[in-house]
């Protein structure tokens, strides 16, 4: 999943890992090329200005912090929900 908002891009990856990581980072062009990979890729674009610059903040690697989990998730829903797809459960777990 990748967020832009006009001079920022952060690209998320979450399917292997328990909490969403930052993946790509970029300001400018750089933003510009990670939308456009996204884009190729068939990866959801998520416009979010606020959260787009809350992540950039972070490195490479990072997992995303407690204080977006809850924006993150709303992103990921929109990203299931278009894919036409469920999220997957925890073992043992129904939601």
């Amino acid at each position: 999943m990748s967020m832009e908002r006009e001079d920022r891009a952060v690209a998320l990856e979450y399917g292997s890992n328990a909490v969403p990581v930052i993946v790509a980072t970029g300001r400018e062009l750089m933003a510009q090329e990670i939308v456009a990979e996204a884009r190729r890729q068939g990866v959801p674009v998520m416009h979010d200005a606020m959260l787009a610059a809350r992540l950039s903040e972070l490195p490479l690697d990072a997992v995303i912090p407690p204080d977006v989990y809850r924006a993150v998730a709303v992103v990921l829903s929109w990203v299931y929900w278009m894919e036409g797809r469920e999220p997957p459960h925890e073992t043992g777990q129904r939601g």
